[in-house]
C-alpha cells in the first residue's frame, strides 16, 4: 500500500483537485484507492458529492477519541467505484486543542496507526491535506512514505513552497522518516508568457523533483467537482483528465522497477528518434521500454537547424514493438513524424516504434 500525502500550506494551488483526479484516474487503471480527507473543510468529501453533515462518523472519531484507530475501516465510505474515502468534517479544526496534553509524538502517529488497522483492500492511499502545516498535516506526514506537493505556476508560491519543502527535511530529521517527494505545476496557463517563464523557473529550481506532467487551467475540473465525480468520468477527453491520467501513469510507474543502463542485453539495437520544434524549451520522451519516466535512460542531443531546434534521442533497445510519447514542456504529445499511432490504457494516443 502506497500513502501518498497531497501537501501545501497555501491554498488554492490544487491539492483536493490533485487528489480527487489522480484518485479516478488510478482507479479506472484499475487500482483500488482511500482518500484520507484530512481538511477539515471537507472539499474532498464534496467533491465526491458527499455530504460531511449526513455522515454519522468521519475521521474525527478516528483520531481523537480513545482506541479510535481501530475504528478506520468503519468510517470509509464507498465515493465511487474502487475508490474509498475516509470523510472529513468541520469539527476536525478541534483535534489539536483535544489531543493538546497528549505528547507530541503520540499525537502525529495517530493516522498512521489508523491506517495500519486497515485489511489489505487499497493499493493506494491519497491524502489530502488542510492548507496549513499544524497537527492534522503532521499526521499526514508521518503516515506517508510520499508527498505530492502542487505548485501553482506563481512566484509566490514558489516561495512558500521551499520553506515547506524545510519543513519535511525537518520533520524527516528529527523522526528519522524518509519522504519522497515530488512537486507538481498546477494551473498552468501555457498562452501567457509569464506562466511559461514561471514554469521554466520552477523546473531549473526544483529540477528532479518536479514531474513531468503540469496540469493545466481546465474549467471542466470544476465543473466535475460540482458533479461530485472525478473529471476522468465526467469529462474523459477534457484537458484535465488528459492531464491527470498523465499523472497517475507518472505516480504508478515510480512505484515499480524502473529502466537503467544495467538492463542492457546483447540483441540490443541503437534506435535514433527526433523531435523538431521552434518553440519549445524543453522536450523529453518516455515509453514502455523505460516504465514511461522521461528520458530514463536515453541520451539526448541539443541541435540547432535554422530557427528550429532539433532534439535527438538515442535509445538502445531489444528487438520489439514499443509505445512512446514525448514530453514538450510538461505536455505529453505523440510524435508528429510517425503516423504509427494506438489508442493506450489512458484514453491519448501514444506512437508506436517497431525495432526490427
Amino acid at each position: 500500500m502506497r500513502v501518498i500525502a497531497i501537501v501545501n500550506q497555501k491554498g488554492g494551488c490544487g491539492k483536493t483537485t490533485t487528489t480527487v483526479n489522480l484518485a479516478g484516474c488510478l482507479a479506472a487503471d484499475g487500482a483500488r484507492v482511500l482518500v484520507v480527507d484530512l481538511d477539515p473543510q471537507a472539499h474532498s468529501t464534496i467533491a465526491f458529492g458527499i455530504d460531511p453533515e449526513e455522515i454519522d462518523e468521519n475521521l474525527y472519531e478516528v483520531l481523537a477519541e480513545p482506541g479510535g484507530t481501530e475504528r478506520m475501516e468503519q468510517v470509509v465510505v464507498e465515493a465511487a467505484e474502487k475508490i474509498g474515502l475516509a470523510p472529513s468534517g468541520i469539527v476536525l479544526s478541534a483535534l489539536e486543542q483535544r489531543l493538546a496534553a497528549e505528547r507530541a509524538d503520540s499525537r502525529t502517529e495517530r493516522l498512521a496507526a489508523a491506517l495500519a488497522t486497515l485489511p489489505d483492500r487499497f493499493e493506494y492511499v491519497l491524502i489530502d491535506c488542510p492548507p496549513n502545516v499544524g497537527l492534522l498535516t503532521f499526521n499526514a506526514l508521518r503516515a506517508a512514505g510520499e508527498v505530492i506537493v502542487p505548485l501553482e505556476t506563481s512566484r509566490f508560491a514558489i516561495h512558500g513552497v521551499q520553506k515547506l519543502l524545510e519543513t519535511i527535511g525537518l520533520l524527516s530529521e528529527r523522526v528519522g522518516h524518509e519522504l519522497d517527494v515530488r512537486i507538481l505545476p498546477t494551473l498552468y496557463d501555457g498562452r501567457t508568457r509569464f506562466a511559461r517563464q514561471t514554469l521554466a523557473e520552477i523546473r531549473s529550481l526544483f529540477q528532479d523533483l518536479c514531474f513531468d506532467t503540469v496540469i493545466r487551467n481546465n474549467v471542466k475540473l470544476r465543473e466535475a467537482a460540482q458533479r461530485g465525480e472525478p473529471i476522468v468520468n465526467f469529462a474523459p477527453r477534457a484537458n484535465g483528465a488528459i492531464d491527470y491520467s498523465a499523472l497517475s501513469v507518472e505516480v504508478a510507474a515510480s512505484g515499480g522497477r524502473l529502466f537503467s543502463g544495467a538492463d542492457t542485453v546483447p540483441s540490443q539495437r541503437e534506435v535514433v528518434v527526433q523531435f523538431r520544434d521552434g518553440r519549445a524549451a524543453d522536450v523529453r520522451i518516455a515509453g514502455d521500454f523505460n516504465g514511461w519516466v522521461p528520458d530514463k535512460g536515453v541520451r539526448s542531443l541539443i541541435e540547432s537547424d535554422g530557427e528550429a531546434r532539433v532534439w535527438t534521442k538515442i535509445l538502445q533497445l531489444p528487438p520489439g514493438i514499443y509505445q512512446y510519447r514525448y514530453v514538450v514542456d510538461g505536455e505529453w504529445r505523440e510524435d508528429p513524424d510517425n503516423p504509427e499511432v494506438v489508442t493506450n490504457d489512458v484514453g491519448g494516443r501514444s506512437s508506436v516504434l517497431t525495432v526490427t
